[in-house]
């Protein structure tokens, strides 16, 4: 397996992943890869901007990152609703043999699975552009 289909079927998380691609450029095409240049570019836009809006847009960036907390919320409430309301879904899901269920399931679980992968990914960018911000603060300090 070469380690481009390595990447295509790894189960480990998007550092390694990233970390197995720059690997395979050479040395000098590694600032040219698209997650770097994109990551430059939230930098080079930062650096241009004084403290005190840095400084804002941190804090700004900080109630953002708390506030997408509503998705696990959901992913845990959406159960608990469903639990009350049990005996008139389940009427409605398995009556007569009904296959009601099985479409419910698998609509909840997709809808479930993009929204934890939703979060979390915004989660990350969030943090990317909190370190880029500090980075910036801590070396204009």
């Amino acid at each position: 397996m070469s380690g481009g289909d390595y990447l295509k079927f790894s189960m480990r998380g998007d550092a390694h992943k990233l970390y197995l691609q720059l690997k395979e450029m050479p040395v000098e095409d590694i600032k040219k890869s698209q997650y770097l240049r994109e990551t430059a570019a939230i930098k080079a836009f930062y650096q241009l901007l004084d403290n005190e809006t840095l400084r804002l847009i941190y804090f700004q960036i900080v109630k953002e990152k708390n506030g997408i907390g509503i998705i696990p919320i959901f992913a845990t409430a959406i159960p608990w609703l469903l639990f009350l309301f049990a005996n008139p879904l389940e009427n409605f899901l398995f009556h007569d043999g009904s296959s009601n269920w099985m479409i419910f399931s698998i609509v909840y679980l997709i809808l479930l699975s993009i929204s934890l992968v939703l979060h979390f990914k915004e989660k990350a960018w969030a943090n990317v552009h909190m370190e880029i911000i500090q980075d910036i603060l801590t070396r204009r300090n």
